[in-house]
């Protein structure tokens, strides 16, 4: 059986998931500037070690925080503006480890979620899905906790999947959230089925990880052999001079960024895009085991469009077809496994493969930690 690698790139994204989350995940950043190295972990610290928002179909939000022993109260103050929310009144209040709910707000681009402990830092959380029904996979990609304590930023990375059908109302929506350069990680042939819409006033990169101009066709006979496919394609991801130039150019411009957010993304935002997403995350410490549950997320935003795609397709076909359409735990470590292999280490990776030198990762972490 052959399948297209045009399909198979409609299969190449990424994913996500926090721990107490739910598919609609949160986007967790702290609310002021960095504290100090030293004072991470005393008294001033973020007290927060996992904090969602799942906004519901009636328009109301779910939240769920837990925070470290001692904090007995928080407080919730919700706005339109992550930089300025705690002048509204409260909107919720609960114990140290809690769930609530928050009902009767307006329509907005997006709600911000202030939780305000008794003692220690306050952490502003908001749903992670942009809700973009042109674009099911369009989510956040920051709001992860590190392993040292501090908080990747929101607000400022995105990802996502096609882009080719955007509204003019997602349009609008995005400009307003600030996103003014966009990494498309597509091949020209893609590029040219399905151009790009971009906010007005953004600026579009041509980073072709595959770094050629179609992405031709595999020889796909089983389940097994799908599988290995897109093993063999994540392995690509890392080691593939294309693939290196690509995610430096990603990773340099949030180096250098200039208070404006930014977005990368492929045709189903899963692998190129998942990839992008792993690599960051990891540079900037989160743990192994969150980025996995942020790569495998694709699976729930797109579990729809998959479900679709399958269902018009011959049962003997939706079985070899499956594992190209998906985001697999196997794939992801393929991709971890390979940095081994080829460079060593992950820093190794960073600085041999991505070019990116000790001064760029300290700027790298300097622009999106906070906490």
């Amino acid at each position: 059986m052959t399948i297209s690698r045009t399909r198979l790139a409609t299969a190449i994204a990424l994913t996500g998931a926090l721990a107490l989350g739910t598919p609609a995940l949160a986007v967790a950043t702290p609310a002021d500037s960095p504290a100090p190295a030293a004072a991470r972990h005393g008294a001033h610290a973020i007290p927060f070690t996992a904090a969602t928002v799942t906004e519901q179909s009636d328009g109301g939000f779910t939240l769920a925080w837990a925070a470290a022993p001692g904090t007995r109260g928080v407080t919730v103050y919700a706005g339109t503006d992550p930089e300025d929310i705690r002048h509204r009144k409260p909107v919720a209040k609960g114990a140290g480890t809690a769930t609530v709910t928050v009902t009767g707000l307006a329509a907005a681009d997006r709600w911000y979620f202030e939780l305000v402990p008794d003692r220690g830092e306050p952490l502003v959380v908001a749903d992670r899905s942009l809700h973009l029904a042109s674009a099911p996979n369009f989510r956040d990609a920051g709001g992860y906790r590190t392993a040292d304590g501090q908080w990747v930023r929101t607000g400022v990375v995105y990802r996502s999947g096609d882009l080719s059908k955007l509204t003019d109302q997602d349009l609008a929506k995005l400009r307003r959230l600030g996103i003014r350069t966009v990494f498309d990680l597509r091949t020209p042939a893609e590029q040219k089925a399905a151009p790009d819409r971009i906010p007005a006033g953004a600026t579009a990169v041509d980073a072709n990880v595959l770094g050629v101009a179609d992405t031709g066709a595999f020889n796909v006979t089983s389940p097994q052999a799908a599988v290995q496919a897109m093993v063999d394609a994540e392995r690509t991801m890392v080691s593939a001079g294309s693939a290196r130039a690509a995610y430096h150019s990603v990773l340099e411009s949030l180096v250098e960024r200039d208070d404006e957010s930014v977005l990368f993304h492929c045709t189903a935002g899963k692998d190129r895009t998942g990839w992008a997403s792993a690599a960051l995350l990891t540079a900037l410490g989160v743990p192994r085991e969150t980025v996995e549950a942020d790569y495998l997320a694709s699976n729930t935003y797109r579990a729809a469009e998959n479900a679709a795609t399958l269902a018009k397709l011959p049962p003997a076909y939706q079985a070899v077809y499956k594992p190209l359409l998906e985001v697999r735990p196997e794939y992801l470590n393929a991709g971890f496994d390979e940095v081994q292999r080829r460079f060593g280490s992950f820093d190794a990776y960073l600085e041999s493969g991505l070019g990116l030198d000790q001064r760029d990762q300290r700027d790298l972490r300097g622009q999106l930690l906070v906490g």
